[in-house]
């Protein structure tokens, strides 16, 4: 996509330079200010994005368990070359083409083009200063300035926040030309001012541990307000099935569908949703698939048959090498194992939000991308379930005005009803209907909220129980898990490593290996125990991790 997008700019520009008279010392294939196309850097702001976001949640899914962490110790999981990718895509790519849009769409009077740049170029720093802490940004697009120091990250999430304010003026403006390409909303900006004011109550959340008045104040501000991402307006990229250059499909599913294996899902997580409450989550069956319905019995697959879990697994009483018997074939926490033949036999990816195949029971090999939803999945970015899950923490810790077990059954029952509905306009949607009718999933959200609302009574820690249920619900999205984790600890007592001693859980990353061989200004951190601003909770790994 990205070479098609060039292609055209640089096509846009060598029409434009035919019909007019070129300086000698002029580039005729370099696009400028006066041959650029806004629509075409929309696209690409849009698009970098979505892949951005996927990287970064990356991380975040194999941290908090959602995926394995297929590393003994997290210093070899997460080293300086590791982010090198998202770091140049956020700078090079995402805030530079932000930059150059926005004197074009300024001139132009290109209002909801901006206001579209303005809300991603907020959620790029937010992610910076979450994955970092301290970043460039004052200075970071000055071509002028070869090395630029990095600000703190309360200024940067601050210019963040002033960016969702500018966006949403964008978005208000009551004239505004053009017709930008819109890959989120189709253009519906009432959906995009709602992202915006979400958008702030999770900056506004971030911050309740450093500025706990002022982020009180602010939420009850936006409560007050209620002009929040509602039911039906889910902020998520959706994917194609369209498997030639560029490939369309989820990228979580090209890696798995194509000749079978991908990432291995995390053990913990599967039990979580199959054995820990007594009975399978409405969305297991929605979440992976099992290629195969008993476990294994062959050590050379799966090395952990013939092991005895480590000491610390039996005297914190976690779940080791596989949860329950009926398939669920993952990896534990730091699991750091070759990679045996069991490609088309590990539990994969499912319908959501990959687009691959439901759980029928039929529990066959996934080296056929033709079935299933054949990738047509989704990034869920910002569910508008989300915004329960984090009222429900605002009322339950800070004092927010309102109901946190309503807001905290609301917030499962969306999500669980937006997996449904995603599954159901799928290209699996057949098998889904099938096994589980509409009247019969009711039920079965029904019992779950129930359940869970009576732990919730009982509960001595109830912000327990929110920030685990809110962690079920972010499947797919490990930039908000990473976060839930280090601003509340919950879900605590997680599955360990599978070594005594797994290294320094990082609580934010080190800078990449791109910034710091080419910014003499750039200081490396003693390690990745280093917290980000926003995060004041206890130091050290026997804090819940």
């Amino acid at each position: 996509m990205k070479r098609k997008i060039y292609s055209l700019m640089i096509a846009a520009s060598m029409i434009f330079a035919t019909s007019c008279d070129l300086d000698l010392l002029d580039d005729p294939n370099a696009v400028t200010a006066a041959t650029a196309s806004p629509d075409f850097l929309l696209n690409r702001i849009q698009l970098d994005y979505q892949g951005f976001f996927n990287t970064v949640g990356n991380n975040g899914m194999r941290l908090t368990r959602q995926l394995n962490q297929g590393s003994a110790q997290y210093e070899g999981a997460y080293t300086i070359g590791s982010t090198n990718g998202y770091w140049t895509t956020a700078y090079a790519n995402i805030l530079n083409d932000i930059k150059f849009l926005e004197t074009l769409a300024t001139d132009a009077n290109l209002q909801r083009h901006l206001g579209i740049a303005k809300t991603i170029e907020a959620m790029v720093l937010f992610h910076l200063v979450d994955s970092y802490g301290d970043v460039p940004y004052s200075k970071a697009l000055d071509p002028n300035e070869f090395n630029p120091e990095a600000d703190g990250g309360s200024s940067v999430y601050a210019a963040a926040l002033a960016s969702l304010n500018e966006a949403d003026a964008h978005f208000k403006a009551t004239v505004s030309a053009g017709t930008p390409n819109d890959y989120y909303y189709a253009r519906n900006y009432t959906k995009w001012i709602r992202l915006v004011n979400t958008l702030k109550l999770r900056y506004h959340l971030n911050l309740k541990l450093v500025k706990a008045a002022e982020s009180k104040a602010a939420i009850t501000a936006l409560v007050t307000e209620n002009n929040f991402l509602k039911a039906g307006d889910d902020f998520v990229f959706k994917f194609g099935t369209t498997s030639a250059d560029p490939d369309s499909r989820h990228p979580r599913f090209a890696g798995s569908y194509t000749n079978g294996g991908g990432d291995y899902m995390s053990t913990y997580f599967m039990w979580h949703l199959t054995e820990q409450k007594g009975f399978d989550d409405p969305r297991a069956r929605y979440y992976f698939y099992r290629q195969v319905n008993a476990n294994p019995t062959n050590p050379e697959e799966i090395e952990c048959l013939t092991q005895i879990a480590p000491p610390h697994y039996l005297s914190g009483g976690f779940i080791y090498c596989l949860p329950g018997q009926r398939g669920y074939w993952g990896r534990d926490h730091l699991d750091p194992d070759g990679i045996p033949p069991d490609g088309l036999k590990r539990t994969v990816w499912g319908l959501y939000p990959a687009g691959g195949r439901f759980d029928n029971n039929v529990n066959l090999p996934v080296n056929n991308p033709a079935l299933g939803a054949k990738g047509e999945g989704v990034h869920p970015i910002m569910l508008s379930a989300y915004v329960d899950f984090m009222l429900a923490e605002a009322v339950q810790t800070m004092g927010v005005a309102g109901d946190a077990k309503a807001l905290l059954l609301s917030g499962i029952k969306k999500q669980m009803e937006y997996v449904r509905s995603f599954s159901v306009a799928s290209g699996d949607a057949a098998a889904v209907l099938a096994f589980t009718p509409a009247a019969d999933y009711t039920k079965l959200v029904e019992n779950y909220t129930s359940y869970v609302g009576k732990e919730f009574d009982t509960a001595p820690n109830k912000m327990f129980i929110i920030g685990r249920e809110y962690w079920i619900a972010l499947f797919g999205n490990g930039v908000e898990s990473y976060n839930l984790y280090r601003r509340t600890g919950q879900p605590e007592k997680m599955q360990p490593g599978l070594e005594t001693n797994a290294g320094t859980f990082p609580r934010s990353f080190f800078y990449p290996n791109v910034y710091m061989v080419t910014n003499t200004k750039a200081v490396q951190k003693a390690d990745q125990g280093v917290k980000v601003f926003w995060d004041t909770n206890p130091s050290g790994n026997s804090w819940n991790y």
